[in-house]
């Protein structure tokens, strides 16, 4: 497949500073790079999702098969089949300023390394000069102020997902988290959340494809809602998009698995996500979680996975939800969801933030406290 290993050569001609959104950042002829990171705390679903995308697919991107867009050249251990010093060339390249220009791509989680007693949490290379292995923030402040953008990919680099949970031992944080929620890029772009447990694969290379277009200055930058992520993706919620909505609004909820109906009064999390599944399914428009009879668990939310738990019992409001079905339609349903939303499950929990102390409530095996 096409995609390049860190041993083959790179773009030496690089194009001037544009001066508007609309200039191109990339010389005729010359290959954005994507340099994708899957060493924070995660599990490497997103790039394994990546590879059943369709529209477009990876090989859309890779073979440039769309008018006007430049080579794409993507870095990623899961698909790379260089190792060891012949792949960490492009990244020690990109740290010195000879990869140019370069998406910054992290799935998995930042952790606090700043709490990291005598070790580390997570890294990535060795550095030549110590021996010693080179940690991900590290490589995230090195390559973050010389991107051109930088895409966070799946809820764990996005809001710290699953790793940054209550009681954790690592502090771990999204991107944003990590490097603020007012960086921006050198291209003054932002960065893009591209939320998901795993994202759903053509939301990937969409995101991908709209952020090559751009810096190509043939199309605009990735509109973000509050939360970083693409209005496009993630303006309508999954139950706005649900097959089963209209059988909601009737008030009819399903007692068991396997019925048919609305899945809300069994632990579906639907009405207060933000998602387009439904809509897209999952691989070539089919599958999903509600469209196969699976409940949404808010994967795709700020405040995933502590803010929706148990998955499976229905919570606050639901209940709220299947008894405002029965009386109230319409607007008054639309205001009450929204303003749940805003609240409660468009909010981060507190303690992830860069701090040099934990925060998240674990406490040491065998302590008191445990």
């Amino acid at each position: 497949m096409a995609a390049r290993g860190a041993g083959e050569s790179s773009a030496e001609t690089l194009a001037p500073e544009p001066e508007s959104a609309g200039d191109s950042f990339v010389a005729a002829g010359s290959p954005v790079n994507v340099l994708w990171m899957t060493s924070g705390l995660g599990c490497d679903g997103d790039s394994i999702a990546m590879t059943a995308a369709t529209n477009p697919s990876l090989e859309d991107l890779l073979r440039g098969c769309f008018p006007g867009m430049p080579p794409v050249i993507i870095y990623n251990p899961v698909f790379a089949y260089e190792t060891g010093d012949e792949f960490m060339r492009a990244w020690f390249d990109a740290a010195a300023g000879k990869l140019d220009p370069f998406i910054l791509v992290l799935e998995g989680s930042v952790p606090n390394e700043e709490i990291n007693g005598d070790g580390h949490w997570a890294a990535f290379g060795i550095d030549p000069s110590s021996g010693e292995p080179i940690t991900t923030n590290t490589w995230i402040d090195r390559l973050a102020p010389k991107a051109a953008a930088v895409l966070a990919v799946g809820t764990c680099a996005a809001y710290g997902g699953i790793p940054a949970m209550r009681n954790n031992p690592t502090g771990a944080m999204g991107l944003r988290d990590y490097l603020g929620w007012d960086w921006t890029s050198r291209r003054a772009l932002p960065i893009v959340n591209l939320a998901g447990c795993p994202v759903q694969p053509d939301n990937i290379t969409e995101t991908l494809l709209c952020m090559v277009l751009h810096l190509a200055g043939i199309g605009p930058a990735v509109a973000l809602d509050e939360q970083g992520r693409p209005e496009r993706i993630f303006g309508r919620t999954a139950h706005e998009s649900c097959n089963r909505a209209g059988l909601a609004e009737h008030g009819q909820f399903s007692e068991t698995h396997g019925d048919g109906r609305c899945l809300v009064k069994l632990g579906c999390k639907g009405p207060v996500v933000k998602c387009n599944v439904p809509t897209r399914g999952w691989i070539n428009g089919v599958g999903g979680c509600p469209n196969v009879g699976g409940i949404c668990m808010a994967c795709t939310m700020p405040g995933f996975p502590d803010r929706y738990m148990p998955f499976v019992e229905p919570d606050l409001s639901a209940r709220l939800y299947t008894t405002a079905a029965r009386f109230s339609y319409g607007p008054v349903l639309r205001y009450l969801r929204e303003l749940r939303i805003r609240t409660t499950y468009d909010v981060e929990p507190a303690w992830r933030r860069r701090s040099d102390r934990l925060e998240t409530g674990y406490s040491e095996p065998g302590s008191r406290a445990a």
